[in-house]
């Protein structure tokens, strides 16, 4: 169980404790799960990004690296899986369906090849690269669902863990339970569909089995600056506005199974962030923003228009330019040029990347699954562990297994496990409550800081203060009276968590005395 890797908490150091404390009582097949699970806990969390084909998913995996990496053509590569970690050295590994790797080098322009041997052979693709962005997250990019070969479904269901080969040490389940990724991140174009929302379902129940919540899941809406403003009522025009008010349409059908919704026009990002856009582009811009008003907005009506428009940039290098920008990024860089005439190359490209809309999508990565990632780890872990018992057959493994995740979910730095628990219930319908409280789980149990999470942006301390106190009370009675059994579990695990806010609320209030 020895490893380099720091565990992402707490939580998820005393889940290893717990494994390494189980192993010696269980059998092989059982201990080989724990010593999986724990090598699973030291790893950094793995996000799967998964959608539909033809969504963008890997051209936003490229923006999220800052590496144009991952194929985005239709082809071999985009039909399997590929996880990106950090390595100390670049290389792309082809993981073969009987278990054997063959290391690759990136092709000349740092790409996965395009050329991979059989690939009815290959189970998946390992991508490490010497990139900061992935020491502390595993990206996986997933192939896109709707018109996959059953062979390539196949392969995605069991890199996700939905559907695994026994082996030699885990059997089905328990491989099952280990190899899901912990959190997703789902991309949606302008139409979700209602099997948009099983489809985030499915992957979302494969982390490690857990059902799909705010806690790990979101969704991005891909390719938001091609949204027709028109389209969308109160958008006045303005694509973004148009994207905005989609995405939080498209909020309200796929919640609670994701935290939220955002905008993003991945290729621009991609495009922004991986270096595609060169001191050339920036070049070629300055150079249309010259151009009157008339000539430069019939060009940006269409493509076709615009690479066939009498100009004095040359033709292919606009239809560079429409590959890398599109027409609203285009647009975007030369309003910037003729707001500020000596604007650099850089800071051209700083301007694309803030109308992406990817820095908001990382911010929300960042409080969704980073600030979190040590519970979301933990919860993840636990469920495996419960699986991997629970397949071994053996009545006193399962009894041990399950006693010694009880000693740990009692104790009170364990709690937030307890909440992460409440809400996949209530998420999930498991356990059935009233719209006002589930909503009110959700805020509590789906959010980092505790203004959000009572619902008080911006209030003192003072009344955070009373209210936490005085939700506390309400939720404890509630658990007494009128309750069901079900709701009553569930009522005083969010009766503990609104105390504990309490508490460190007080300890607040008694360092700014």
């Amino acid at each position: 169980m020895a490893g380099q890797q720091q565990f992402s908490g707490p939580l998820s150091g005393a889940v290893a404790q717990l494994c390494a404390s189980l192993e010696p009582q269980v059998g092989p097949r059982t201990a080989a799960g724990l010593r999986e699970v724990v090598r699973r806990l030291r790893s950094p969390l793995q996000v799967a990004v998964a959608g539909r084909i033809k969504s963008g998913k890997s051209t936003l995996v490229n923006a999220l690296i800052g590496r144009r990496v991952a194929p985005t053509d239709v082809g071999e590569c985009t039909r399997l899986v590929t996880r990106f970690s950090y390595g100390t050295v670049d290389r792309v590994e082809l993981v073969y369906t009987d278990g054997n790797r063959r290391v690759l080098p990136f092709d000349a322009d740092g790409m996965i090849p395009a050329e991979l041997g059989d690939f009815s052979t290959i189970s998946h693709l390992e991508a490490y690269l010497t990139n900061a962005v992935l020491a502390n997250l595993t990206v996986i990019d997933t192939p896109g669902l709707g018109s996959l070969d059953a062979a390539s479904v196949q392969r995605t269901e069991a890199i996700l863990g939905t559907e695994t080969e026994e082996s030699d040490e885990l059997d089905r389940v328990s491989a099952s339970a280990v190899a899901g990724a912990e959190a997703v991140l789902y991309v949606v174009t302008q139409g979700v569909r209602a099997d948009d929302q099983h489809a985030i379902a499915a992957f979302t129940a494969a982390t490690a089995s857990r059902d799909a919540g705010p806690v790990n899941a979101i969704a991005v809406l891909n390719k938001a600056d091609t949204i027709p403003p028109e389209s969308v009522e109160g958008a006045d025009g303005d694509v973004w506005e148009a994207a905005r008010k989609l995405a939080g349409s498209q909020a309200d059908v796929l919640k609670p199974r994701v935290a939220d919704v955002l905008p993003v026009a991945g290729l621009i990002a991609e495009s922004a962030e991986t270096g595609t856009f060169t001191s050339g582009d920036a070049d070629a811009l300055h150079r249309l923003a010259e151009l009157d008003d008339a000539d430069l907005d019939t060009m940006l009506i269409a493509g076709d228009i615009f690479t066939s428009w009498e100009c004095e940039v040359p033709a292919g290098v606009r239809a560079r330019l429409l590959e890398k920008l599109e027409l609203y990024g285009i647009r975007k860089a030369v309003d910037a040029i003729r707001a500020r005439p000596d604007i650099s190359a850089g800071e051209l490209r700083r301007t694309l990347l803030a109308a992406s809309g990817l820095p908001e999508v990382r911010d929300k990565l960042g409080k969704v699954f980073a600030t979190r990632a040590d519970g979301i780890k933990a919860a993840a872990a636990l469920a495996s562990v419960t699986a991997i018992a629970q397949a071994s057959g053996d009545h006193g493994e399962r009894q041990r297994v399950h006693d010694a995740i009880e000693v740990l979910l009692a104790k009170p730095e364990a709690h937030q496990l307890r909440l992460l628990e409440a809400l996949t219930l209530v998420v999930s319908s498991a356990v059935a409550m009233p719209d006002d409280l589930a909503e009110e789980i959700l805020r509590v149990g789906g959010n980092v800081d505790i203004e959000t999470q009572l619902g008080m942006p911006g209030a003192g301390l003072e009344q955070l203060t009373a209210y936490a106190l005085e939700r506390a009370g309400w939720w404890r009675s509630f658990s007494s009276f009128g309750a069901t059994p079900a709701q009553s579990r569930i009522a005083h695990v969010v009766h503990r968590a609104y105390f504990l806010i309490w508490q460190e609320l007080r300890a607040r209030a008694g360092v700014n005395r």
